[in-house]
């Protein structure tokens, strides 16, 4: 069975491939493409948040085992993804709103800033991961 945290770091790197995969697609001018991978990575990143909140009611905070710099780069790189995650919730839905009422003019300008934004927060979520449980093995409970 798949650890609980490599759950969510399978759902954060498939949000990120589907992120990038629809970013190609719009600028291919594949909008059907573009809206399915979009979609797609809005189901992948609601899973993830889901599975995050349940695993960490569950199992509480995980401390970084890594000291020194090691610990400064992991601590560093929680900190602005934690900030980002939190920003992305509100900006992918209104991004998501002015998309499905046709306001694409709308939609392209905040999704300049939505798509790089969700991209780093998903490979951020996914080096969290190894960082904790690969490179440093934090336990998995």
């Amino acid at each position: 069975m798949i650890a609980h945290a490599a759950w969510n770091a399978i759902l954060n790197g498939s949000s990120a491939v589907l992120i990038t995969t629809g970013y190609v697609m719009i600028r291919s001018k594949r909008v059907q493409a573009h809206k399915a991978c979009m979609l797609a990575a809005v189901g992948t990143s609601t899973a993830f948040l889901i599975s995050y909140v349940v695993y960490h009611l569950r199992v509480g905070s995980v401390r970084f085992p890594g000291q020194g710099f090691a610990r400064h780069v992991y601590l560093t790189m929680l900190g602005s993804h934690t900030i980002l995650a939190a920003a992305m919730v509100p900006l992918v839905i209104v991004t998501l709103v002015r998309a499905f009422r046709g306001r694409f003019s709308d939609h392209k300008r905040i999704a300049r800033w939505t798509l790089p934004l969700w991209a780093y927060v998903s490979v951020t979520g996914v080096l969290i991961y190894i960082l904790l449980y690969q490179v440093y093995a934090a336990p998995h409970p």
